[in-house]
């Protein structure tokens, strides 16, 4: 059937072929010349002997390459498997054998990497970059391989923030609802519009809001291989950019940029932001220059983005995540399954056409996430009176200390309004009294000591709540690829913080 990625990427090179597709540090690929290089990349794929639905890695860091050889996996009838440049050997090939891949592709320089992952497991064949840069050029070529649209086209990695991981499968249903269910409102995106990447485009933001997004919508995408908010903040006046989206962290980052007062935002009206608490400070820096960030609350099993605050409520509600989209509805519900009451906590429900159909090869997971036609987020949430979302925390992550839940993400906020406080995150430490008590690790800046961070919680919180261990650092915090705190790296490196560092209270 024709409802696929590919079959839109094909009308867009047949009606504006000569329109900007891809553009990669000042690089740029019109639909034209993306449409012939991926199919010429497919074509080099099904040569190889991939058949539909045989599952095909791509490593490697954002590059032009990069997007077309995943569109390329995609028109074969492949199964599109991003892989994390960042991965060591032993982590690499524990997803490609979750994913049952056949063939990985990526550059040259990762061949090292890619051939000691070959020598823990069973072989799987390889190509490099080197091998696909040859086929850009060539006659026009339209060849792809059309699947049922509810079969598995990619799978999608969870980030491990918890400490899993597991293969979400997206279908060519899901991606294209979520595009559609996207572009539905005044303030999503539009067809032809011009969005910049600064994310990995190997993680749900990057593939699915970055490159899916775009190609599905015949617009132009601009990629950064790296975040540089300088340049960043003139790019998106320099590309009359409409949609830019990712964590605190980089919307933080461009805000402090000296580019950035002078940057010309006015095209700018899609600005979505997740991942973290926003700081009321980031939302007015960025309100200043006329734009409203939109808070979202969302997860890969989703298509990473089911709500988003309204532009109306964003400075009123800057810590709801609104309340659904125009098909995604969202409830709070009690241990028991049912409905909490406005502001009481519970685990966040979702349902609408971009959730995923299951987990790859993991019935079990699938069974216990998708229940009664909801996704289990096995997130903390409430619903206000009007039924808007906010995010508490995550299930597993809650700190219970003396028998009272307590919710690490607030204890986060709180410190990280005293200014200096430059990262912080909040784990559980043993205690022989109340068997876990909150610690605080916190990178800062001059003027800011463990007195301070107590003098503030104390002030504000519950005492059940302010952190026993407060723990100093000078270096920055682990974070995933995709510019979340790593709080398993974290609760890793400090699993003894009971033993190593003395009470401050």
């Amino acid at each position: 059937m024709a409802t696929t990625v590919g079959s839109a990427l094909h009308w867009w090179a047949k009606t504006k072929g000569e329109q900007n597709a891809i553009i990669v540090a000042g690089e740029a690929l019109t639909y034209r010349e993306l449409q012939d290089w991926s199919s010429r990349i497919a074509r080099a794929v099904v040569d190889r002997g991939i058949k539909p639905g045989e599952r095909v890695g791509v490593l490697g860091p954002n590059s032009l390459t990069w997007p077309v050889v995943a569109l390329g996996v995609l028109k074969a009838g492949a199964v599109l498997v991003p892989l994390n440049p960042r991965f060591k050997p032993a982590e690499l090939r524990k997803v490609v054998d979750d994913a049952g891949a056949v063939l990985v592709i990526g550059p040259a320089e990762f061949t090292g990497t890619v051939e000691e992952a070959r020598e823990l497991g069973d072989t799987f064949a390889t190509l490099t970059f080197d091998d696909i840069t040859p086929l850009r050029e060539g006659e026009q070529d339209d060849f792809r391989v059309d699947l049922d649209p509810d079969e598995p086209t990619a799978l999608l990695f969870t980030s491990g923030s918890t400490g899993l991981s597991k293969g979400v499968i997206c279908t060519n249903r899901t991606l294209l609802n979520i595009v559609f269910e996207a572009t539905l409102t005044e303030e999503g995106f539009r067809p032809g519009s011009t969005s910049l990447l600064v994310l990995p485009l190997v993680f749900t933001p990057g593939l699915v809001w970055g490159l899916i997004m775009t190609t599905v919508l015949g617009g132009t995408l601009v990629i950064e291989k790296e975040l540089d908010p300088g340049r960043a903040a003139t790019l998106l006046g320099e590309h009359k950019v409409q949609a830019i989206f990712g964590v605190p962290l980089i919307f933080e980052a461009i805000s402090r940029a000296p580019e950035f007062e002078k940057a010309d935002l006015s095209s700018l009206r899609t600005a979505i932001v997740g991942g973290a608490a926003v700081a009321p400070a980031l939302l007015k820096r960025w309100a200043d220059k006329g734009v409203a960030l939109r808070q979202i609350y969302g997860m890969t099993e989703a298509g990473g983005v089911a709500t988003a605050t309204l532009v109306a409520e964003a400075f009123d509600h800057p810590d709801s995540c609104g309340s659904g989209s125009i098909f995604t509805e969202l409830k709070v519900v009690r241990d028991d399954g049912t409905d909490a009451d406005p502001g009481e906590e519970g685990e966040i429900l979702l349902r609408g056409p971009g959730v995923t159909p299951g987990y790859w090869n993991d019935e079990e997971s699938t069974a216990s996430a998708l229940r009664d036609g909801w996704l289990h987020s096995g997130d903390l949430g409430t619903l206000d009176a009007e039924g808007r979302v906010k995010f508490v925390d995550r299930l597993k992550d809650l700190i219970i200390t003396g028998g009272i839940n307590v919710s690490p993400v607030e204890i986060e906020r709180v410190i990280g309004e005293i200014p200096g406080v430059q990262e912080v995150a909040v784990i559980a430490a043993s205690d022989e009294r109340f068997g876990e008590t909150p610690a605080a690790i916190v990178t800062v800046g001059d003027g800011v000591d463990e007195a301070t961070i107590i003098e503030h919680c104390d002030r504000l919180m519950a005492d059940y709540k302010v952190p026993r261990y407060v723990v100093i650092r000078d270096e920055p915090l682990p974070r995933l690829p995709s510019g979340k705190l790593s709080k398993t790296a974290i609760r890793s490196e400090y699993k003894d913080v009971s033993e190593r560092f003395d009470k401050v209270r």
